[in-house]
């Protein structure tokens, strides 16, 4: 369940184009259409760099086979022994007829479905076996121009890599398509319509059709059309997949710790013989952009964050991606960062006028370009937000950029291109292979990146700002502005009078910006510089732990991982222990406010400003038992990184700016929250699962505004000044670098005082009492709209792991039985959430939990579902090979996550003060391979009892009362 703090963070939600997963299963019956093979000689778009004078990445093998389909392979080993595939149709929803509109994404479904060769049902149980888990290393989606599928592989070894070759190419020409199994999945659909129907989805839809009326895009978004999701027959599938499901269309990415001569040759086994069933499908003719006058529009939409936008749209720049393009967009860009850090630092002033804003340019698929400048606010502050970023739009056109502006914004950027290209060897295998898939999507050559920052340097060597200034106009220029307002109450005077006051606040003058003092780092000194104390080496995981006199406590793990990459956490105090847990406090603001605040001597915006060119984090928590600090940097910037956190430990800003604003937002994100099934849940339930324990509940826009900042100062202050500190520190770093840095920061500080006592009862979390009836919590949107939710009391992982480990493994096997049973049998829900969670904090506190968003009608299918579900695995052991399936994809999951400076960050936290913890990191994956069907059965006995249940329902406020 998302915590109330996460929730906090929330305060804007963004929206994604794509129209999500599939389940397993699809397949294609063989057409007699007549072959179009001849058709196919070519793809239908060549590689991106046959058309340009940028080189593509030496280390990527690109191919087309002769039946036109392209591939590209690429050798990388991080993490080792992995991989990733993708493999992309170059069709979406814009391919649509309209008589078909949802059936792209409704195709991928079914690709899960069923082949020729691949049974119904098996297909993801055969990737099961392999160690890939649906949804993390299995899946798919649906765009408005391309549907892809995607595999994480846990090994490269023949049986993987080639059953996993031979499934994608079953999925992409072999499909069934079975009347029967549409007909079973077009609940599925229909309940990822339901899902996805969100303030911000129709927010969305407001804002295309503002942008591009009359062009195909204004009604292609991936969901489609219910009624035809419901009625459309088998063929309009069929003739959907032939036409667009074709070789020419078709590319296959591959990156992983593989030879890359024998991927290839996979690859031309398995897709090579497949040829079209029918001539290739027509590319749709997306219409060109109208001449338009200014314009304003409003969308009032309950639970929306109300935000304002500014839009000027043109024709799309279709021209091949070239030095000379993208030296055009590096310097209009550079010209963007000016003003949005200008519009960054005005969010970040006393009573600013709007909470956040940016501006921007794009493309959207092909179909218009737009330069846009927006701000989101608070209900009643449309006025002066509008007002602000047009003027400072208005104020860039006119006057430009600073030379030391632009000076910033290069160092910035260079400083972020040189540490890719340093790290290069280490990039991630499948952050690698979803570049490959944007940059052929978006018709980009895939350079490397060494040859981006030559590219880089070339085009800023001698860059003035006023051929900036020059360059960033054309952004604003176009049809328009088109003004969009969003809001979750209606303005007063309604469109005209937004229209005039955008007109009365282009009248007004404006001036150049005044020039910025110069700055300097004032946190390098902390005292005298440590002698380290006790040092001892912990082979088993490769880390040192080293104290200092003061009481610091070091952890240091070197590793390989990735280049150019250290990963820090600080924890000290007491955390959540020490705040009362009967009632709120202003510290529930405190990891939104904290880093936000700047530091003592120097605002967020100067800390910035001085700090340019340099990689650093500043992050902040308060979990259960400890305040966490957290950064990122490279080895060149560790000092500089420790010396930050050291300052944010000792001297944090705690203004009062930051602190205002996320109050003056509050009530908007409640009413956001409220607007969906899940946010209300999130809110209403945070704190009845742990039994109204207020430091896990979620307060109130009441409760809030009367939080003080110098409630929040004492506090803060008070849980970061007592207690050891516990430094850990992982990655592309010596122990020797890693002590040196400590030494003269947080080891050169005073000793400190004894940790705080925890406040009485403050070291205890409950799960709430069983519940008969399900606890009836209500949202505000649609109400077609619920949600429904189980949840059983389990157990913790404060000192041995073993018991929440067992339990991890029969909740995935309950994932298993609830996807197939709630999801594909019974199409109660898109998609069911099967989850668990045991407290490293509070003994005896853990739960497994079922959640899913169903239609109203439906909760009472979910309940008895879950009985039937449940009953069974406490009644019948599971088999060995159901055992394997939910099995191996954890365990694979661990392999991989290891093989990654977060995992180790995690799991070293507590190694300095608990020497007995290093066993139970050693033992993570010995213990998953140990537990047996017998376990499982005796473990669904002991938790997943209805004596022990808590249940709720969200349905609509609006909907009667069950």
């Amino acid at each position: 369940m998302t915590s109330p703090r996460r929730l906090l963070l929330l305060a804007a939600s963004s929206l994604a184009l794509l129209s999500g997963a599939a389940l397993p299963a699809v397949a294609l019956p063989s057409s007699a259409a007549a072959t179009a093979a001849a058709q196919d000689a070519q793809p239908s778009r060549p590689w991106a760099q046959a058309a340009s004078d940028i080189p593509a990445d030496p280390a990527v093998r690109f191919g087309v086979l002769p039946n036109g389909m392209r591939y590209a392979v690429m050798h990388n080993a991080t993490p080792p022994g992995q991989a990733s595939l993708r493999l992309r149709i170059d069709a979406g929803s814009l391919m649509e007829n309209d008589d078909q509109l949802g059936l792209a994404h409704f195709m991928e479904h079914m690709a899960f479905n069923g082949t020729t060769n691949v049974p119904e049902n098996e297909l993801l149980r055969i990737l099961e076996r392999l160690g890939l888990a649906f949804g993390a290393d299995t899946n798919a989606f649906t765009s408005f121009d391309q549907t892809a599928y995607t595999l994480e592989l846990p090994r490269t070894n023949d049986e993987t890599v080639d059953t996993s070759l031979h499934i994608m190419r079953e999925q992409v020409s072999e499909a069934l398509m079975k009347a029967e199994d549409i007909d079973a999945e077009r609940g599925v659909i229909e309940g990822e319509e339901r899902l996805r129907n969100t303030p911000g989805l129709r927010s969305l839809k407001a804002q295309i059709a503002l942008l591009a009326p009359g062009q195909r895009l204004s009604n292609r978004l991936p969901i489609g059309d219910l009624s035809i999701i419901r009625t459309a027959p088998r063929d309009r599938f069929v003739e959907f997949y032939n036409a667009y499901y074709r070789p020419s269309r078709a590319t296959m990415i591959a990156v992983g710790d593989f030879d890359v001569d024998q991927m290839e040759a996979k690859i031309k086994t398995t897709f090579s013989d497949w040829t079209p069933k029918a001539a290739d499908g027509p590319n749709p003719d997306l219409g060109t952009v109208a001449a338009r006058s200014p314009e304003t529009r409003i969308l009032v939409e309950p639970g929306v964050q109300s935000s304002v936008q500014l839009n000027w749209i043109r024709n799309p720049d279709l021209d091949p991606d070239t030095v000379a393009e993208r030296r055009e967009a590096l310097i209009q860009n550079l010209g963007l960062a000016v003003l949005n850090r200008r519009l960054g630092e005005i969010a970040r002033s006393e009573n600013p006028p709007f909470i956040g804003a940016g501006a921007g340019q794009t493309g959207l698929f092909r179909t218009v370009d737009l330069g846009s400048i927006s701000a989101s606010f608070n209900p009643g502050g449309l006025k002066r937000a509008l007002e602000t970023v047009e003027q400072e739009q208005r104020r860039l056109v006119q006057f430009g950029v600073g030379q030391a502006e632009l000076d910033r914004e290069i160092a910035n950027t260079r400083t972020m291109l040189e540490n890719a290209a340093q790290a290069a060897a280490t990039r991630s295998t499948p952050v690698l292979a979803n570049a490959l898939l944007g940059a052929t999507n978006d018709g980009k050559v895939f350079s490397a990146p060494a040859a981006n920052l030559a590219l880089f340097e070339a085009a800023v060597k001698d860059l003035k700002a006023e051929q900036v200034s020059n360059a960033v106009k054309s952004v604003f220029e176009g049809q328009g502005p088109l003004a969009l307002v969003v809001t979750p109450e209606a303005i007063e005077g309604g469109e005209a009078g937004v229209t005039a006051a955008l007109a009365a606040s282009r009248q007004v003058p404006v001036k150049a910006r005044a020039e910025e003092a110069q700055l300097q780092w004032p946190y390098d000194s902390f005292g005298a510089v440590a002698t380290p104390g006790a040092r001892t080496e912990v082979a088993s995981i490769g880390a040192t732990i080293v104290t200092f006199p003061n009481g610091v406590r070091l952890t240091v793990k070197p590793t390989t991982f990735k280049d150019e990459q250290i990963l820090v956490s600080v924890r000290t105090g007491i955390g959540e222990e020490g705040l009362p847990a009967d009632r709120f406090t202003s510290q529930t603001l405190a990891p939104m406010v904290f880093t936000q605040g700047g530091l003592g001597k120097l605002t967020a915006d100067e800390l910035s400003r001085v700090l340019t060119g340099k990689i650093y984090g500043a992050g902040f928590t308060i979990d259960g038992d400890a305040y966490q600090l957290s950064g990122a940097t490279r080895p060149a910037d560790l000092l500089l990184q420790m010396q930050v956190l050291t300052g944010y430990l000792t001297d944090p800003g705690l203004r009062p700016a930051p602190f205002e604003q996320i109050k003056a937002l509050f009530p908007q994100i409640i009413a956001q929250q409220m607007a969906t099934p899940g946010g209300a849940f999130g809110i209403q339930a945070s704190g009845l699962l742990a039994s109204g324990d207020k430091r896990e509940s979620f307060p109130t826009a009441q409760d809030v505004a009367g939080f003080t900042l110098d409630e929040l100062k004492q506090g803060v202050t008070q849980g970061l000044a007592s207690g050891p500190i516990d430094i850990v520190m992982v990655g592309d770093v010596k122990v020797e670098d890693a002590v040196a840095a400590v030494a003269s920061t947080f080891a050169a500080l005073p000793t400190r005082a004894p940790a705080a006592q925890p406040l009485p009862g403050s070291d205890q979390r409950r799960f709430p009492a069983p519940t008969a009836e399900p606890v009836r919590l209500t949202h505000t949107g649609p109400t077609e709209q619920a949600l429904s939710y189980i949840a059983w009391p389990t157990t913790d992982s404060v000192d041995d792991r073993t018991e929440a480990r067992k339990v991890a493994v029969l909740t995935e096997v309950l994932k298993l039985r609830v996807l197939d049973e709630i999801r594909e049998k019974q199409a109660l829900a898109y998609s069911p959430r099967v989850g668990s969670s045991s407290s490293d904090a509070f003994k005896g506190y853990g739960s497994v939990s079922i959640m899913a968003d169903t239609a109203p009608d439906k909760i009472g299918a979910f309940y008895t579902a879950v009985d039937a579900i449940v009953a069974d695995l406490r009644d019948k052991p599971i088999t060995e090979d159901e055992l394997n399936r939910a099995r191996l994809p954890v365990i694979e999951t661990l392999r991989r996550s290891q093989a990654g400076n977060e995992y180790w960050l995690s799991q070293l936290s507590d190694v300095a003060a608990k020497p007995a913890s290093v066993e139970q990191i050693l033992t993570h994956i010995s213990d998953l391979e140990s537990f047996t069907v017998a376990d499982v059965q005796a473990a669904a006995r002991q938790y997943l009892r209805s004596d022990t249940a808590w249940k709720a329902q969200v349905v609509s406020a609006n909907a009667p009362a069950q």
